[in-house]
């Protein structure tokens, strides 16, 4: 009995002895390279992903900056990640250094999300991106920002919005639905040729995917699937839903461009999936990105990207508005004097309210809905912030910590729409006011999510008050993935006496219009 005991002891002590000697050689392969960003003490193997706080990472990285500086290094898992913090040091990796840091990183959940070699909008590199990027950026000028009807189909669509809130009668309501339902409207304008009512299941099947969607992909559930990928794979847990929300979203699409192709009129494209077919016609042999599946990730990277940055946008508008109840009744004025009770509001205006404009900016800095950014890759050996990032390293702009720079904003931590006016109370633009990114990978659909913006923000205040239940605080606080959420909240939304006549009337009119031209 006692020689069992004595070999179970020495192997166990032979296993310990084996993983000690792993940990110290993973350790000593983990020496940093001269000149290489500094950064907090890591695990081996685990490296710091425990170390991130899992609700509010953005905040705890832009935190390390004042420790270790503008340019610093954690590990996730094995993989090092080059942080990089502060307006001047951002603008240098985007902007000044575009061509250093342009390409995406291998990353395991994209790859099992983006099957194919094409990798969409957002993933793919090279000569694919660059073709899919300007082919894209076309079709939205075709189809979205120079198109004359744009403008009229987001006040449309604000149209819908307002007559949804009214049904509400005053009583308190989630406006997210709503919301999410109106913006994505525009782009599945855009993309699909159509718009959805807002009680569609499908529709709102699709709007939920790409929620889960959007948080998991910027959760610790995303982190630690890509530091270790293989055991990830096999266990179950919240990160699976990225998948399966995408394998949703992706069935949606395929249906979406079936029936396009069985209606094609090559002569006359309708939107982004008709461009797409006639072009995949032409350039079938070439390796540019234009084959089936890739259209399919193309449109996921559209829907995700024009459904959830405006409608977050709007949802931390109507949030601010209800804070600061003097500032709601600044930008009505504003809008009372500019537009009247009932003309729609309209592009034109913009440049005659600068305190709305002004208070849009600031719901974006405020709102931060891209708390970090897209991941880059140094493409050769790159001096950054007196220090040498090595090719092929994976470097994260942190866009937190330009929105809030303590050195470019008066008040960082406040909402505060006087950033953006100058002392004759004129619209000011400010460098460092970057919620779309800057440089090769900025927003491509930063000018239709101006327009949208504008138009839905201006139609809203100009039809009714917002504010919540008697004894609710609401939170500036948010829930944070690829894009920041805020908590759960309802606002009312009551029509303004001033302006709901005139409404009315112009309501009637409209819909006679559309009848006699019916």
């Amino acid at each position: 009995m006692w020689l069992c005991d004595l070999n179970l002891w020495f192997n166990l002590r032979g296993i310990l002895l084996f993983i000690l000697v792993v940990l110290l050689v993973c350790l000593f392969n983990e020496k940093d390279p001269p000149s290489y960003p500094p950064g907090p003490p890591a695990l081996p193997i685990l490296g710091n992903i425990f170390s991130i706080e899992s609700k509010q990472p953005h905040i705890y990285l832009t935190k390390l900056a004042d420790d270790y500086g503008n340019v610093f290094c954690i590990r996730l898992g094995r993989h090092k990640t080059v942080f990089v913090s502060g307006w001047r040091m951002v603008k240098e990796a985007l902007v000044t250094q575009a061509e250093n840091f342009v390409d995406r990183p291998y990353s395991p959940m994209v790859t099992r999300i983006y099957s194919g070699n094409s990798a969409g909008l957002f993933f793919s590199n090279g000569k694919v991106w660059r073709r899919q990027r300007r082919f894209a950026m076309a079709t939205l000028r075709t189809f979205g920002v120079a198109k004359s009807s744009t403008e009229e189909s987001v006040c449309e669509e604000s149209r819908h919005l307002q007559e949804a809130m009214e049904t509400k009668e005053g009583e308190a309501f989630d406006p997210v639905p709503l919301l999410n339902s109106a913006v994505s409207n525009i782009i599945c304008q855009i993309v699909f040729g159509r718009r959805f009512d807002y009680s569609d299941q499908h529709f709102q099947s699709m709007l939920k995917n790409l929620t889960d969607m959007a948080y998991l992909e910027g959760s610790i559930w995303a982190l630690l699937y890509d530091a270790f990928p293989t055991l990830m794979k096999h266990l179950p847990g919240p990160h699976n839903g990225i998948f399966s929300s995408s394998e949703c979203l992706k069935a949606s699409i395929r249906k979406e461009i079936k029936r396009h192709k069985l209606d094609l009129d090559p002569s006359n494209p309708r939107d982004y999936i008709d461009k797409f077919l006639i072009e995949e016609r032409h350039n079938r042999k070439t390796e540019v990105g234009f084959e089936g599946e890739n259209l399919v990730l193309c449109c996921l990277d559209l829907f995700l990207a024009g459904s959830e940055t405006t409608s977050k946008t709007l949802q931390w508008g109507l949030i601010f508005l209800i804070m600061n109840p003097h500032i709601q009744e600044k930008v009505q004025a504003e809008i009372s004097r500019v537009i009247g009770p009932s003309r729609r509001p309209s592009m034109a205006d913009k440049p005659n309210m600068p305190y709305t404009d002004a208070v849009i900016h600031e719901i974006q800095r405020m709102g931060n809905i891209v708390p970090l950014n897209g991941l880059r890759m140094a493409a050769r050996d790159t001096a950054l912030g007196g220090y040498i990032i090595p090719k092929g390293t994976a470097v994260m702009p942190n866009l937190t910590s330009v929105l809030f720079d303590k050195n470019e904003w008066e008040t960082p931590n406040t909402f505060n729409p006087e950033h953006f006016l100058d002392e004759e109370e004129k619209f000011k633009r400010r460098e460092a006011f970057l919620p779309f990114s800057a440089g090769k990978r900025a927003c491509l659909g930063e000018g239709l999510a101006k327009i949208e913006l504008f138009l839905f923000f201006v139609g809203l205040c100009q039809r009714f008050h917002f504010s919540t239940l008697d004894g609710v605080e609401l939170s500036a606080e948010g829930i944070t993935g690829a894009t920041r959420s805020p908590y759960p909240f309802k606002i009312i939304a009551k029509p303004r006496p001033d302006v709901q006549t005139a409404a009315n009337k112009a309501d009637k009119a409209e819909t006679l219009k559309r009848t006699i031209h019916t």
